[in-house]
This record gives C-alpha cells, sequence and structure tokens, in this order.
C-alpha cells in the first residue's frame, strides 16, 4: 500500500523513475521508523533501576509525592530516600549550627584577650611567694582582673614539690599572655621553702616578689583552723604550739608557729634577691583598705592603677572585700567558703604569750623592711 501510494503521489506518470529506487526509498523510511520505536519506548520495555532511583530522589527533593508513586521503583526506594535525605538535611543543619558557634567563638575570642587564641606561655614575671592564710588568694583574685595580668588560678608548687619536672612543665602551665602583659602564679609554701629563692633567681634573677603578710598570732589561729576543719581530731590549738605552756616554750617546730618567724624566712631570701624586689602587702589592710594595698601592688609591678574602690565593696557576713559584680556575671565575685571562716576561740592567756614570743621577730621584720605593720 505505502508502495502504491507513494508512487502514484510523488512520481508522475509522464515521467516515471524506476520502481527499484522508490522501493528502496520506502523500505528505508519503514526501518527509520521502527528503530527510533524501539529507542523512545526502552524506558518502558527495559527500566534502568539506576535511572529509576535517581529520578525518584530527584522528584521527592522538589516536593513531588504523587510522581513518586506513579513508579514502581519510587515506591520501593522512597523509605531509603527520604531517609538519606533526612540525613543530609540534618548533617547540614548541624554543620551550619558548628559554624555559627564557631563563628561566636572567634567572635568572642577577638574581644577577649584572655583567649588561649593569643599570646605566648611564659614563665611567670611576678610571683606571690607568701603567706600561708595571709591573704594571697584574695590578692590573686583582685590582681587579676587588671587587664595586663594574666595568672593561673591553681598552686603549681613548682619550686617546693615540683622542681625536678623542669621549667618547659612549668612555663605549660602558664596561661597564654601577650608580650605587655605580666605571666603570675601564687603558692604561698614558697616563702618557707629553702630551696625556693634559689631556684627562683635561676629561673630569672629579675622576677618580683609579693609577700602577703599578717599578725603571725592571727595568721596562726587561721592555720589551726582550717587544720581542723579537715582533721576534726588533731590536739589541741595550745598543745600544739607550745612544748610547756606553764614555762612559756613555744614549739617552733609547729609549721603554724614557724610561718610567722618572718625575718628569718625573708633573710633566706635576701641573699638572691634584693629588698626592692619584694613587696610586702598588709593581710589587715588588705580586709580594711583593698584598693589602697592593690593600687600599691599595681605600682610595684608597674601598671597603671586600674583596679580602685570602684571594683570593691566589703561583704559583712564573711568579715572580706569582694568584688563588685563584673559586667559577665550577675553575681558578686567574692572569695570561697574557706575564706573569712570564724576561728577557733583560744583562751586570751595563751594569745598573749604567743605575742610575747613573736614580739622580737616583728620588730626585726619591721626594721628590716621599713614598714611597722603594728602587729603589737
Amino acid at each position: 500500500m505505502a508502495y502504491r501510494f507513494l508512487s502514484s503521489r510523488i512520481v508522475p506518470s509522464s515521467n516515471r523513475l524506476n520502481r527499484r529506487y522508490i522501493f528502496i526509498f520506502t523500505i528505508s523510511l519503514c526501518f527509520m521508523y521502527l528503530c527510533y520505536s524501539i529507542l523512545f519506548c526502552s524506558g518502558t520495555i527495559m527500566p534502568n533501576p539506576r535511572l529509576e532511583e535517581h529520578r525518584c530522589v530527584y522528584l521527592k527533593n522538589i516536593g513531588s509525592k504523587k510522581l513518586l508513586q506513579k513508579s514502581h521503583y519510587c515506591t520501593i526506594l522512597t523509605t531509603r530516600a527520604v531517609g538519606l535525605l533526612s540525613n543530609l538535611t540534618g548533617n547540614q543543619s548541624k554543620q551550619k549550627t558548628q559554624a555559627r558557634n564557631l563563628d561566636a567563638v572567634d567572635h568572642k575570642q577577638s574581644n577577649n584577650t584572655n583567649s588561649p587564641k593569643y599570646g605566648n606561655k611564659k614563665l611567670p614575671n611576678a610571683l606571690i611567694v607568701g603567706v600561708k592564710k595571709g591573704g594571697t588568694r584574695a590578692v590573686l583574685e583582685f590582681i587579676r582582673i587588671h587587664p595586663d595580668v594574666r595568672a593561673l588560678g591553681t598552686e603549681p608548687h613548682f619550686f617546693d614539690r615540683n622542681y625536678d619536672k623542669g621549667l618547659d612543665w612549668y612555663r605549660g602551665l602558664m596561661p597564654r599572655t601577650l608580650d605587655s602583659q605580666i605571666t603570675m602564679e601564687k603558692t604561698p609554701s614558697y616563702f618557707v621553702t629553702r630551696e625556693a629563692p634559689r631556684r627562683i633567681s635561676n629561673m630569672s634573677h629579675g622576677t618580683k616578689l609579693i609577700v602577703v603578710v599578717r599578725n603571725p598570732v592571727t595568721r596562726a589561729i587561721s592555720d589551726y583552723t582550717q587544720t581542723l576543719s579537715k582533721k576534726p581530731d588533731i590536739p589541741s590549738f595550745e598543745e600544739l604550739a607550745f612544748k610547756n605552756r606553764s614555762e612559756g616554750i613555744v614549739d617552733t617546730s609547729w609549721n603554724a608557729i614557724r610561718i610567722g618567724m618572718y625575718i628569718l624566712h625573708l633573710e633566706n631570701w635576701l641573699q638572691y634577691f634584693r629588698l626592692s624586689q619584694i613587696h610586702f602587702v598588709s593581710g589587715e589592710q588588705l580586709i580594711t583598705d583593698p584598693a589602697g594595698e592593690l593600687g600599691r601592688v599595681q605600682d610595684f609591678l608597674g601598671l597603671k592603677r586600674i583596679i580602685t574602690d570602684k571594683h570593691f565593696y566589703f561583704n559583712r557576713t564573711k568579715g572580706f572585700p569582694c568584688l563588685k559584680k563584673p559586667e559577665s556575671s550577675s553575681q558578686p565575685r567574692c572569695l570561697g567558703k574557706s575564706k573569712g571562716r570564724t576561728h577557733v576561740q583560744i583562751d586570751q592567756e595563751v594569745i598573749e604569750q604567743l605575742r610575747e614570743f613573736y614580739r622580737p621577730f616583728n620588730v626585726k621584720f619591721y626594721e628590716m623592711v621599713g614598714h611597722d605593720f603594728r602587729w603589737d
């Protein structure tokens, strides 16, 4: 039929062509039509699972739920595709959240020189070396609010207990500081450790030293009160303080008594450091006039007087000054519960005997440092 139709339409009767060529042309057209039909329908006759899987995921991604359900493969893969997409979406969300958090941290660090991102770990320029129960923690907490001071919060006990660990270990404990900042740490037991002055001098002969001193009798009672809170079964203060109370013989081997003999320890330090390198803070004045004492500490360290009266208020409950509420906190900054605790009641006669014992040591100490602390 096709052959007859074409031969009658295309070829005029007046000028007939060779019928053989027309027959070949017709067969060629039919063959081409058949090939295109097979290729076009191959997706239905022999579906490609991989192609269907990608098609389903794509349709799901654009929200074409109805289209997914039309395909047999979409029905099988819907659950897996949804789970995959959920995981991808969740991971992207987590990544975005983490990125925002990191941006926030970076922004905070860029406005906070205390961040470990800045500066280097250096050996300390200044040390609070004593004395125990004199007020060293208060001095450390007060001075570290100065922007040019970075201080280690814990007591490393390097020059008395951990010296064999080496200076690299010690340096590693320090906070990072900028070149313009001072690195500090405090360990009150250094002042009474025989080897500490030599060891510190070997580290740096130019180190500045801060010693917080307090009436040695009051200091001894405070020391005993702290020990009693940890060991309730220890002997009484009187038993520990005297070898023979009736004769007034004080037991100088008891650490609580020995620490208050300040002049003996100072003489050891002066073998390695000049007196001008040592600053003495009054523990009593630290309570009644914290700004004044901290002003002198700032002068000694070569710092601008930034810590002033506006930073303190007196906490009547603790009987001790506290730092006023910083901008970053909703609470004032006071020392811990162990600071300002009520002392054990000691017989007045015992106190007077100890005052007599300490008097000659105190007088020599006043003369040496050039300041009367009025403990007598």
